[in-house]
């Protein structure tokens, strides 16, 4: 396989195989090699290749296994979802990288965004019930003398959640993008 990075570029070239194997591998990351070069008509050892160049290029960041929190909670007991808005006094820098650093530690916080416009971030958070998210709120959100507003929205149901980033089609495979629900 000849070299499909740009002279002086980190970001790999991606042809038609590597489209198809970025979307195969959203749909399920589980694959092994052989299924996966087999559907991309590609050899083992070049679809390894592959796979490992854009792995080393960040293109894949990880591959995990999507967990259901509803069908969890019969055994976890872990059956709250939040959706934070959270506005700081001041949007410095360093007072919105100091809040971002405290919200990326906490465990209870599955995603953390910075947004724009309206409030600085947006937090994605799971726990067990009321009383947890109080315990979170009390650590990430009241002991920070710079929040100034928050607004929580608490999910009763979720419709949709997906993590397959939209791909162009690659020429002759129709592209895949799939979602978890």
């Amino acid at each position: 396989m000849k070299d499909s990075t740009m002279p002086g570029d980190a970001s790999p070239q991606l042809d038609a195989h590597d489209w198809r194997i970025l979307s195969l591998l959203q749909a399920d990351a589980s694959l092994t090699n052989q299924a996966l070069a087999e559907a991309v008509n590609l050899s083992p050892a070049t679809c390894h290749r592959r796979v490992q160049r854009l792995t080393q290029a960040g293109v894949i960041e990880k591959r995990v296994a999507i967990l259901s929190p509803t069908k969890l909670a019969a055994w976890t007991g872990w059956g709250l979802s939040a959706l934070v808005e959270v506005s700081l006094d001041v949007q410095t820098h360093e007072a919105l990288d100091a809040f971002e650093a405290r919200a990326v530690d906490e465990p209870s916080v599955q995603q953390c965004w910075r947004v724009s416009p309206g409030p600085d971030f947006v937090l994605v958070i799971q726990v067990a019930d009321m009383p947890a998210y109080q315990d979170v709120t009390r650590r990430l959100l009241n002991e920070d003398a710079r929040v100034r507003n928050v607004r929580a929205f608490f999910g009763v149901k979720r419709a949709k959640f997906g993590t397959a980033v939209p791909l162009p089609a690659a020429p002759g495979a129709a592209a895949s993008n799939t979602s978890s629900r």
